[in-house]
Parts: structure tokens; sequence; C-alpha cells
């Protein structure tokens, strides 16, 4: 370096460090940090070119400046959501000043153990690379899915917010995440709210092997900014110090109340997007220039120039990571693999619910049906009155979605909660199923109970990702140290005449993933109790209504009770025939079992309630009972959850069915508009009572 060129280096960082108030000891620990990752990434890189580790990980030597310098401008319990290439981020996070240098080894070693799989890591060995989190100490996790984090970051900024705790959400993502519809939905839905946010792009010029000149005719993420009225600043992603302070700027913004940034930091990653990745879509010599500036090059002049590093100060930091990384390797490679048992734990968090809920549940049936109970409400009503309950007894349940307020969002049912709670239990949203979604997940990992709306079943493909690859997984992914206590309230099923986008059964799409439960309520009773349960229950809960039931009425307790999940109910008692079905289906079960007892044929209807967990017990006693079986669901006759129930009576109780089962389910086309194909479509009482005939002969 000429002496024109140090004199420059040293005017600038001078102002840095007088500008942010930094110390040398401050100095001394990004640059520690920095080498650390590094020797974390270079040793990952190590290991997987000797195939010592199995699985994907994607490197983030050559960006250690972004996650230092950004993280360095929080308060130790701000928050942070990460990114598949997210090792350099859950460093910094968990490297704190208040740490002892021994709680720092091993925040170190859980990460290497994490990376190995070992049972000693982070999350046990179950999220891996892609997956870290440290959710107790603020890290809400890293996501392999592109961009599946940056609505989770919304939810915790949400949560923030609305409990006015101060603190702000650092969200890490790169180039190719800002092309998603998860980025543009989030970022609406954070600067319409000023929410407390920091979304940092790490802009490493590749997504996988794409440049970004042929991702966007923008030159800069940053200027997407303009598009939702907030900051974007380009920040050297090089320079700890740089990042340090454009990141302090916008986190000062953020808990002051003025709502999110953007910072995009140009940075470059020395290893291709995954081990696999032969980086030929990039020269040697562009790597090379970029290599220049390398983060800890870069750090160690700075300090240099203010005198700040020696030598040897700086052959002391190299041998104290030395000495780190062997550490960690060491307990990693003493660290056990996980026990074969641990495959089957943390999907769930453990139920709340007592031997004293299950049987006043029993007790309430048996009033139902004994004509003991008086007071009736409709579904809807029913619904209404569960959501203000638990609204007025725990201030952390709160209501999203779309025209959930004023409008009062599917047959009003949430109208009189906005009056009672206000905007801000009862939040409007824009059309972006993603990010509700998403955003209930991050609310509820930072504590709160949000009930999501979607508006209709059909529509919660929309949200897939954010609920089933975040919310469901993520206890499991990271060891079962998370909850997500969340509801998704949606409407499903024909009757109206709205054709195939508004009219489909989609619960067995949901019924698939591990991690969230399903609830399909049919009587007022069941909706109201079904639904406390759900925003009691600290997982995840995707209940859906049938459009057709919102005016029925019914009995419903004016006494506090819940349903517990994982109780079906035998809404008719027979010995011929065992007829098992859920939602509207129940009902049409009950008439075509009322006409057929006309016949001589004694069918007894089983409601299931809650699909997962599904209640094997009593259709098992059933089936002993009667011997024959009628499955009736509508959703598609090819892919429907009955046809999983089937399968289980089949393993479990095989000996005891005297005839085949039959189904009876939606035939396998898309719900027609026109009345007459529409009752075609689906299950009617004529076909119901044929299928019942044809197992008892």
């Amino acid at each position: 370096m000429s002496e024109t060129q140090a004199t420059t280096v040293l005017e600038r960082v001078s102002a840095l460090v007088e500008e942010q108030g930094l110390t040398k000891e401050q100095l001394l620990t990004y640059l520690r940090q920095v080498m650390e990752i590094r020797a974390f990434e270079d040793n990952i890189s190590d290991l997987l070119g000797r195939a010592v580790l199995k699985g994907a990980s994607h490197l983030y030597a050559g960006e250690e400046a972004v996650s230092v310098g950004a993280v360095a401008a929080l308060n130790k319990d701000d928050l942070i959501t990460s990114t598949h290439r997210g090792h350099g981020h859950a460093h910094a996070h968990g490297d704190t000043a208040a740490m002892t240098d021994e709680e720092k080894q091993t925040h170190y070693n859980k990460m290497m153990a994490e990376v190995l799989g070992k049972s000693g890591g982070y999350c046990k060995g179950k999220g891996g690379s892609m997956h870290i989190a440290d959710v107790a100490h603020g890290n809400l996790g890293a996501t392999g899915i592109v961009g599946g984090n940056i609505p989770v970051a919304v939810g915790a900024g949400l949560a923030q917010k609305i409990m006015n705790t101060g603190k702000v959400v650092l969200c890490f993502f790169g180039d190719g995440a800002t092309n998603t519809g998860n980025f543009h939905e989030a970022l609406n839905m954070a600067s319409l709210w000023d929410l407390p946010v920091v979304f940092v792009v790490e802009n490493n010029q590749y997504a996988m092997s794409v440049p970004w000149k042929k991702s966007s005719k923008l030159q800069d993420v940053a200027l997407r900014a303009q598009a939702y009225g907030i900051p974007g600043i380009v920040v050297d992603g090089m320079d700890v110090l740089e990042v340090r302070g454009v990141v302090s700027e916008a986190v000062d913004r953020a808990r002051s109340g003025q709502g999110p940034s953007i910072v995009e930091c140009k940075t470059y990653r020395w290893y291709g997007h995954s081990h696999s990745d032969p980086r030929a879509y990039r020269t040697r010599e562009e790597e090379a220039e970029w290599k220049k500036r390398d983060p800890i090059t870069v750090l160690s002049e700075e300090m240099k120039a203010l005198g700040w590093l020696s030598e040897e100060e700086l052959e002391n930091l190299e041998e104290v990571v030395d000495q780190k990384l062997d550490k960690a390797m060491t307990y990693s490679t003493e660290s056990a693999e996980p026990s074969i048992g641990e495959v089957y734990t943390d999907v769930f968090a453990p139920s709340k619910f007592t031997e004293a809920d299950y049987e006043k549940d029993r007790i309430l049936r048996k009033k139902i049906v004994a004509g003991e109970l008086t007071r009736e409400l409709t579904y809807a009503q029913a619904l209404a009155e569960a959501m203000q309950e638990e609204m007025a007894k725990d201030e952390k349940v709160f209501v999203m979605g779309e025209d959930v307020g004023l409008y009062g969002g599917a047959y009003g049912a949430t109208r009189g909660l906005f009056d009672e709670f206000g905007e801000w239990r009862v939040i409007d949203t824009p059309i972006s199923e993603a990010t509700i979604g998403g955003a209930a997940v991050g609310a509820a990992m930072c504590g709160m109970r949000p009930i999501a709306e979607i508006m209709y079943v059909d529509f919660t493909p929309l949200c897939m990702d954010q609920v089933a690859n975040q919310g469901a997984k993520n206890r499991y992914m990271f060891g079962g140290l998370t909850k997500v206590p969340m509801v998704i309230r949606t409407e499903g099923g024909a009757g109206r005449a709205i054709a195939a986008h508004h009219s489909q059964s989609l619960e067995s799409l949901w019924t698939h993933f591990p991690g969230i439960y399903v609830v399909m309520p049919s009587t007022p009773y069941d909706a109201k109790g079904l639904l406390k349960a759900a925003i009691q229950d600290d997982n995840p809960v995707m209940f859906i209504e049938h459009k057709m039931l919102y005016k029925d009425k019914g009995a419903v307790p004016e006494e506090e009770y819940v349903i517990p999940f994982g109780v079906a109910d035998v809404k008719r008692e027979g010995k011929d025939v065992t007829l098992i079905s859920y939602s509207r289906m129940v009902l049409r079960g009950l008439e075509a079992a009322e006409a057929l007892s006309a016949e001589g044929i004694d069918v007894e209807v089983i409601d299931l309630r809650t699909l997962n967990p599904l209640d094997m017990n009593t259709i098992v006693k059933s089936v002993k009972k009667t011997g024959r079986v009628v499955c009736v669901t509508e959703s598609y006759e090819n892919t429907s959850f009955i046809n999983e129930v089937m399968a289980r009576i089949n393993e479990e109780a095989f000996d005891w069915l005297d005839a085949p089962m039959v189904r009876v389910a939606s035939a396998n086309v898309p719900v027609p508009r026109a009345e007459t194909l529409e009752d075609e479509a689906i299950p009617n009482v004529g076909k119901i009572m044929a299928a019942c005939r044809k197992v008892v002969k």
C-alpha cells in the first residue's frame, strides 16, 4: 500500500470509527469473528471435499463482513432470520460481548456439531447446515427455501410492534431472493405497517449461476425500495465498518417507529453456490479481483492504519481461531450420533389438554344428544364467540387476514372482534397469502398466537411454503427448541355454485405434512370447542370450515369448554355399518342413516372432527362392532384423506371386516359451476345410501 493510499484509508477509517464511537476492543472482536467464520467455512469445505461431511452446505466465506457488521449494529435482544447460507449469521449473532470465552467456545462447538448432524448440535442434528437456529436467543433460524425467511421476519417484526418491545428484526437474504414473490409481498406489508425490520440483501453477484444483470433491469436491488416508500442503501459488503455504519442507521430508524429499510451489501462468495458447483460461470480473474477486497484483509489494513493492530496481535488472533476450530472439531467428533428414537421426537409441542377437558367434552356431547342444552348459535356465531373469548383472556391472540376488519371476514365472523379489540388485534392485510402465512409463523415464534385467515382453502397452496415448510417443520428442524402456536382459518367445500377455484376440499394437502394439525368441525358445538383448542395449542393448526355450514344452528354450551384434538364423535350409534366422515358430509351421512333405518339398516356415524391427530381407537371399536365400513368425503376420490383412513383400518382392523370397504368421494374433476353438475360431482344422500346397502349385501 502506498503512502497516499495509507493516508486515504486512515482518513476514511478514522471518520467511521469516530462516527460510530468504536473502540479498539470492538474492532478486534469484529476481526476475530470474521476470521472464525472463515475458518469454520474453510473447514466445512475440506470436510465436504474428503466426503467426511454429507449433505448440502452453502458456504459463507467472502461475505463475513456483512453478518459481522450488520449484527454489530443490534442490541443483544434483537432478532434475526437467516438463509441457507447462514453459518456466518448464526456465529455473528451467537457470539456476544456478554459471553465468557467458554460460552463462546460452546456456541462455536454447537454450530460445528449441527453442520455435522451430531446430537450435540444446536438442533440435535435435525436441521443441519441449512437450518441452524437458536430461537431462545433471538436467531429464528435459517431456511433452505430461497426467500422463505422474509415473510417470517415480517411476522416477527409485527409481533414486536404489537407487543411494543422496542426490538428490531434483521432479515438476511441473497440477491436471488429479491426476485421471489415472498420478497415483494413482505416488503409491501412491512412498509405498510412501519414494522421494525431491516432487510439485508447480500448481493454476492450470483443466484446460483445467474448473474444479477440477467435477473433484473435495475443495477441495484436497493432501488426497489422506492416502490415501497422506504429507504434503500447500497454499501460495500466487504467492509465490516461500512456495513455496521449503514445498518446502524437503519436499525435506529426501525427502532424509532419509522419502519423498514433495505440495505444492499455488495459482496462475493469465495466458493460456489454449493460444493458441487464448478463455478464455470465466472472467471478466475473476476475471483482474484474480489479477493483483493477480502474482509479479513480490509479490516486488518484499517486497524493497522489506526495503529490498533500489530503483527503480533494478528498472529495471536490466528492462533486463537485455530485453537477454537480444533476444539469445535474435537467436540463434534466426540458428540454422539442422534439416537434412532429421536426420529419421532419434536414433531409437535406437547398437548396442554387434561383428562378433565376430555371428560367435559364427553359430558357435553351426551347433553346435546339428550336435548339438555337449549342455547343455540349458528356455526359462524360459535366461531366468533370462540375467538372473542380467547382474545379477551390472552392479549397475545390476534387475527389477521383479508377483509377481517370492518367487513368481518367469512360471514362476518370477525366484525365484532374489530369493534372490540381494534385494528392491531384484528388486522386487515393486503392480498398476500404467502406473507399472511409466513407472518403468522414469525409472530408465533416470537410468542404471539396469530389466527390467520385465508379466504378459501383453494388459496392455501399460495401460502403452503410458509405454513408447511416453515411453520410445520421449524420445531422439528430446530430440535424441539421452538413453538409455533398459530391457526390458519379457511373455508372449503362445494355448494354455492362458484366453480373450481372456490369450491375444493383440499384437506389432504395439509394432512400430508408432519407438524401441523388439521381440524374440520361439522357442528357449532364442535366449531367453537375445536377453535378454542386450536388457539390454545402450541402447534400450527389448519382449521378448515365448510362454507355451507356457517348459517347452520346447533346447541352450544354457555360454559367454558374446549374439545381436545384426536377425539372422534359418534354422532349416531348403530350396529350394521360404520360410516366415517367429517365436516359437511357428516350431516349428509346422518340423513342417509336416518333414511336407511326405515330399511332395517342400522348405521353408526362417526365424525372424525380432527384428521390429524386421527382417533383410530373410536374407528376400530366401531368396526369391530359392525364389520362393515363406508367412508365419505367431499375431497377428490383419488387423493382424499379418507383413503388413508381406509388404509389404517386395513392395517388395524382387517380381521373384523365382513365385507370390502366402500368409499364415497367427489369425482376426479374440477368442481363445476352449474348446480346440476356440482351436485353430481360431490357425494349426496343417495350415493351414501347406495354404498351402505352395498356393504350390507
